[in-house]
């Protein structure tokens, strides 16, 4: 038996020296792994160590008996550690004291409703988290995954039309831009406030109703502010700006 397969016996048995071996003996694998997704949104170093986890994580889970060599089942362990990385954190990267001030509201959010019987406004949890409606605001628009111009508008169960369809570009229009962009791109440009409305409106599945109590304004003015959107967007789209 090779050298290889006596560490890795090491390793299930609690050997933590023996680990260390494997991974420094097999550390070039992460690295050919990591040099495939490179210009990703993501540093180097973030990704070799992301790696290096998956590669921790193949000499524990590997299985002595079978017939592979510990390469073969490595390299697919690293990737879909990178892999998971890299879809859970997201194309856009957010900040982390976007995301620790957005989890923060989200658990004040369910405990003020479950306390009073309904959802408090932005302006109410800012007030109780020491910020600004529009630092709030943009807290709890980086929480919602950017979803595809072909996403489902989720007006009711039974509607399937998408959301490029309400955006209304002209005809062919839509199959250049759609392979090419998402929503949270076209987003990116506008104000918090008007991010989470969109996002709220069509990847929340929440009402105008819901959503001028979440902000503490009117539906008339969520109405407004999401037709104008949309409208903006649908130039952008064009072209027309």
């Amino acid at each position: 038996m090779d050298e290889i397969y006596t560490l890795l016996e090491r390793v299930k048995k609690g050997d933590e020296q023996a680990l260390a071996e494997v991974v420094e003996k097999n550390i070039g694998l992460v690295r050919s792994v990591v040099r495939r997704f490179l210009n990703r949104g993501c540093e180097y170093d973030d990704l070799f160590q992301i790696g290096s986890i998956g590669l921790i994580k193949a000499a524990k889970k590997f299985d002595l008996t079978l017939n592979v060599r510990f390469s073969t089942y490595a390299v697919p362990m690293i990737m879909g550690e990178i892999k998971r990385f890299l879809r859970d954190d997201g194309p856009i990267k957010v900040s982390r004291s976007l995301k620790e001030l957005s989890a923060k509201a989200m658990q004040l959010r369910e405990y003020e409703q479950n306390k009073n019987g309904r959802e408090p406004s932005v302006a109410e949890l800012a007030g109780m988290l020491s910020v600004t409606p529009a630092e709030l605001a943009a807290a709890l628009e980086s929480s919602v995954h950017p979803e595809s111009l072909y996403s489902s508008s989720g007006e009711s169960d039974s509607d399937t039309k998408q959301l490029i369809d309400r955006i209304e570009c002209p005809n062919g229009f839509e199959s250049e831009v759609a392979d090419r962009l998402t929503v949270k791109n076209l987003l990116s440009a506008f104000p918090p406030r008007e991010r989470l409305i969109i996002t709220e409106r069509y990847f929340g599945y929440k009402t105008q109703a819901q959503i001028a109590s979440m902000l503490g304004i009117s539906q008339v003015q969520v109405s407004r502010i999401e037709k104008r959107v949309l409208l903006e967007m649908r130039k952008k789209l064009s072209g027309e700006e």
